[in-house]
């Protein structure tokens, strides 16, 4: 479906025209992304069959093209929330986003789509989860970092660049005889995954999510498991790999992990394996300043760098709070923490969908 369109010595560019992602072009979209040195992990044409299938969100994914060739892209969906406002975010549950491209004047018209839709949908604002800034026009918000590093060609020099107090908590889950196991299925690291975030407040997403993610993506997509010598797992992750890059993105553990040393050798064996599969970038992802979770990183030897998530404000007045940090919401995480967790992992996959 076409959108706009940009007439040779239009304002905003020549020969632009925008349409629409669907099953035909698919292919195309892919094959840029793959190339474009400003797309990540979260470009992939997939994410809006999960959007759509998983979640129920409506989506509106935007592929810019100039003389038959793709130029750039966009990804949306729209995420309506009683609690959390009406908006369209590039992407909900996605840490990075936004548009994907090297054209000024591409860019500039997806930037213009994006708006058209959000107002389309009825959205309180466009939310977009930029690497870099994009929109000085726009306002941002800028409590999230990433952390991002250079995986070292050699085994053992990964390991010497680890802080010596971290390091010393990787060498006790090793003399703990703690043991990495890549799972195909998502069993077992589901349950520690809901684990870890009934614990923090937090609704999960349901299991049938993590199934599809493994699924879709196939080997882009890994789940580690650590157990101990009983065989017993205590910590798990899924991982992301683009490119020439690995991103732990869905964690969780036991509460006797931390005395295991569990979590400090779960990363350090992603980190071996990456580097042993030739792996060059270690994307620690994204830590809201201030929490324990960005101290862990940073004691990693990880620096951060900022995120720049920008807004185009529609029908409100000021950037939204939507996170955790939020004192509004804490009545409702120590409730979330006292709920049965059965009772929790069924609520949250009815609820998850409306976070962003």
């Amino acid at each position: 479906m076409k959108h706009a369109q940009a007439e040779s010595g239009g304002a905003i560019g020549a020969g632009l025209i925008i349409t629409e992602l669907d099953a035909a072009n698919r292919a195309r979209w892919d094959e840029f992304v793959e190339g474009c040195p400003h797309s990540t992990f979260f470009h992939w044409s997939a994410w809006k069959w999960l959007m759509e299938g998983e979640f129920g969100h409506r989506t509106c994914f935007l592929m810019a093209e100039r003389a038959g060739k793709v130029v750039g892209v966009v990804p949306l969906a729209q995420v309506k929330s009683r609690l959390f406002g009406h908006s369209v975010v590039s992407l909900p549950f996605c840490v990075y986003g936004g548009v994907a491209c090297e054209d000024d004047a591409a860019t500039a018209l997806l930037h213009e789509e994006a708006v058209r839709f959000a107002q389309r949908c009825g959205a309180e604002y466009l939310e977009v989860h930029n690497t870099r800034p994009q929109r000085s026009d726009w306002p941002a918000q800028d409590l999230y970092v990433t952390f991002r590093k250079e995986i070292l060609p050699d085994v053992e020099a990964n390991m010497l660049a680890i802080p010596r107090k971290q390091r010393a908590m990787v060498r006790k889950g090793i003399k703990a005889e703690l043991r990495s196991e890549i799972d195909e299925s998502v069993d077992r690291f589901y349950e520690l995954y809901a684990d870890n975030v009934h614990r923090h407040g937090t609704p999960p997403f349901p299991k049938r999510y993590f199934a599809a993610l493994k699924r879709v993506f196939g080997d882009k997509c890994e789940v580690l498991v650590v157990v101990d010598p009983s065989g017993r797992p205590v910590s798990g992750v899924m991982s992301f790999y683009f490119k020439d890059e690995v991103l732990p993105y869905y964690a969780g553990d036991l509460f006797e992990a931390r005395d295991l040393a569990a979590n400090d050798f779960k990363y350090w064996e992603l980190m071996r394996r990456a580097c042993e599969r030739g792996i060059k970038v270690f994307d620690y992802g994204r830590s809201k300043q201030g929490t324990g979770s960005f101290d862990f990183k940073k004691n990693w030897g990880f620096e951060p760098a900022p995120l720049h998530y920008e807004f185009k404000l529609l029908k409100r007045d000021e950037v939204p709070q939507n996170n955790p940090l939020n004192p509004k919401y804490q009545l409702f995480i120590k409730t979330w923490r006292r709920l049965p967790r059965p009772m929790a992992n069924f609520l949250g996959g009815i609820l998850v969908r409306h976070l962003t």
